[in-house]
């Protein structure tokens, strides 16, 4: 007997909102916080890139953390711009897993990037006379490169995964972008019993896939973190001085803001039971994990921090002199 599934050539993004009336207010304020996160970003790229008292591992590190926010928000908000520009809500299927892939990747770059610079905190508190070593050029290039391959395989199983499932003749994915829950819901895999098992992903296998390899990107991080700051906290309470404790505590103010900014609503979304999922909660979450949270990450890192404060100062001279012609 015929089915009625087939396979999908594109798909619906409702957005944030149905009304018309909303969607040019949506689009300025997008479109506003989309083009800080990208400046803000490029300035902490440069003022690190400029500044050799910056070449140090933390500022590498806040660097590729800036660069990985800038793909983060470009892989779902120009997309989104250019729907409620066009009055189109429409994506391709190979665009849509595209967008999947690489939100998945920039977004697990920056769950590792965060667990590696609370690494770097903590080898500089409590293990200072080896942090040269520790922490050496070298190392550093390492574990950049392990973030990258990590997030890589992970990103590239669930796109396999999603890639071999079929989808009803309902196409209309609630949400701004081609998330992996959405899709997840959306998924309708003929799982009969004359079909190979072999070349059959049933969409529990994806869940499966899903929580597995969310728990590995989002807790692994996190609990890395955790161990690192248990163990700041307890060297920093050690110190006699009380100078020299806000001196320790101040250098790890700006990221644990940002941890708590990013894990605060992405664990939520990912790690809960996909029956406890609200289209709207999620949306909203998302929003503040992919627009929000890069958009604010270079403001927290450059206001709490002097030597941020005094590369900006120096790269704006710098341009400012360059457009007198001096």
């Amino acid at each position: 007997m015929q089915n009625n599934q087939s396979s999908a050539t594109e798909f619906l993004l409702l957005g944030l909102s149905e009304r018309p009336e909303q969607q040019p207010l949506l689009f300025g304020i997008f479109l506003a916080l989309y083009l800080l996160t990208m400046i803000g970003n490029l300035l902490i790229i440069l003022a690190i890139g400029s500044d050799p008292h910056l070449h140090t591992p933390m500022y590498f590190f806040l660097a590729n953390l800036s660069l990985a926010d800038a793909g983060f928000s470009s892989t779902t908000v120009p997309k989104m711009l250019v729907n409620i520009q066009t009055h189109s809500q429409t994506i391709s299927y190979g665009e849509c897993l595209a967008q999947m892939h690489l939100f998945m990747t920039f977004g697990a770059l920056d769950d590792f990037l965060l667990g590696v610079m609370a690494y770097d905190r903590y080898v500089a508190i409590c293990q200072p006379l080896h942090y040269s070593t520790l922490m050496s050029p070298l190392v550093c290039m390492l574990l950049l490169a392990a973030c990258w391959v990590l997030t890589s395989l992970a990103a590239l199983l669930h796109t396999l995964l999603m890639a071999r499932l079929s989808f009803c003749a309902d196409n209309t994915i609630h949400h701004f972008f081609c998330d992996v829950v959405p899709l997840l819901q959306l998924s309708c895999s003929d799982t009969s019993i004359n079909q190979v098992a072999l070349f059959t992903v049933d969409t529990s296998i994806n869940q499966v896939a899903l929580f597995i390899v969310c728990s590995i990107i989002l807790t692994g991080p996190l609990s890395l973190i955790i161990l690192s700051y248990a163990r700041i906290i307890s060297s920093i309470l050690r110190v006699p001085s009380a100078s020299g404790r806000q001196k320790a505590f101040s250098t790890c103010g700006s990221h644990l803001t940002v941890v708590f900014l990013f894990y605060g609503t992405a664990i939520g979304v990912y790690l809960c039971p996909p029956s406890s999922h609200s289209g709207g909660e999620d949306r909203l979450a998302a929003v503040f994990y992919t627009v929000v949270t890069p958009m604010l990450n270079p403001f927290i890192y450059s206001l709490r921090n002097k030597d941020m404060k005094v590369a900006l100062s120096r790269l704006s001279g710098i341009h400012t002199l360059s457009s007198q012609g001096l």
